[in-house]
């Protein structure tokens, strides 16, 4: 087990500088949500956001060797361009002062305890409360006030205190019914059902292709891998360890496919691949671990991710591989 963490941290703290470099030159994006007849592209501009979750980054060594350095190269590369709104994810029980300060010390601008729910182990019934109040504090003691309190119409491009927020994975926040992922899958805790479309939310695929607007996000693993949504597709779109984030999402761009997945629609993706709703909403029937028959939207794009876009996706890949290497300049022999 620790020699697999070591494997894992030593990845991330190599793949993390090439990573960050092939972000978003800037994080501003346009607010289509606050017309602005007098701002360029007639909307106001705003500072984006990057969310940095685990498992739970402040595990050590992940802390010392993979995130604080990460934090520091992502504000040292948007300090001139319009800042970044940076988010720590954590479990909240690692959290300590000290830890809390040397976050901040690093323009962290927002810290999220998500692990506040009786799906994480210590965390059940009234021990959630607890861990609540003893955040509560510390992240007051230090200045932070709740996302909860702050003012949502104030221009939070003006700054003011850095924020918290506390929450979990319940039936009526968040993530709902759970994710068919990772942990909740093998131990059958998912409770989706067909009229739970992951796809079409925030975290899902809805939006994913519209960077420099509001509502563009992608999830992107410690090994670089960049996928339309948090629950995370079964093949990744591309990887920022080899090309730029924006390079990967403008090829896709136009394609059914992703189209399908960007308009939160995703059991359309097939239709100019012979792949009829009907064939996709039936692919979406599965098995639970323990045998218990299950059906949601995001098996279906399991499979369709399976068995049809392995292809799609490197034929992509070498596109935007040619297009790179075509803008290199010939070397000039003397």
């Amino acid at each position: 087990m620790r020699d697999e963490l070591e494997s894992v941290v030593r990845e991330a703290a190599v793949c993390a500088p090439a990573i960050i470099n092939n972000f978003p030159a800037s994080m501003q994006y346009l607010d289509r949500n606050t017309p602005d007849p007098d701002a360029p592209g007639g909307f106001r501009q705003r500072t984006g956001r990057i969310i940095i979750s685990g498992g739970d980054v402040l595990t050590d060594p992940v802390r010392e060797r993979v995130l604080y350095p990460a934090l520091e190269a992502i504000r040292d590369k948007y300090r001139d361009q319009g800042g970044v709104k940076v988010v720590v994810q954590t479990t909240g029980d690692l959290l300590t002062d000290k830890i809390l300060d040397e976050l901040l010390s690093r323009d962290v601008w927002s810290v999220s305890a998500a692990g506040i729910d009786d799906y994480h182990v210590g965390m059940e019934g009234d021990k959630k409360a607890a861990l609540a109040a003893h955040l509560k504090k510390l992240f007051e003691s230090a200045g932070m006030i709740s996302v909860a309190d702050r003012d949502e119409r104030r221009d939070w491009e003006r700054g003011g205190p850095p924020v918290y927020s506390l929450f979990g994975a319940t039936d009526d926040a968040w993530i709902g019914k759970i994710w068919p992922r990772g942990r909740a899958w093998r131990n059958n805790l998912s409770k989706a059902t067909m009229k739970d479309n992951f796809c079409n939310a925030w975290s899902g695929g809805l939006g994913f292709l519209e960077h420099g607007y509001n509502g563009s996000e992608v999830s992107i693993d410690p090994n670089g891998n960049v996928y339309p949504c948090c629950l995370k597709t079964t093949r990744p779109l591309g990887n920022l360890t080899e090309e730029p984030l924006l390079d990967i999402l403008d090829s896709l761009a136009g394609h059914p496919v992703f189209e399908a997945i960007n308009a939160g629609k995703p059991e359309r993706m097939g239709l100019t691949m012979d792949w009829s709703v009907g064939q996709f909403l039936d692919a979406c029937h599965t098995t639970t671990p323990d045998g218990s028959d299950y059906s949601n939207i995001c098996i279906g794009c399991d499979a369709f991710f399976k068995n049809h876009l392995e292809g799609v996706l490197a034929d992509l890949h070498k596109l935007r591989l040619k297009k790179r290497l075509s803008l290199i300049p010939a070397r000039q022999s003397s």
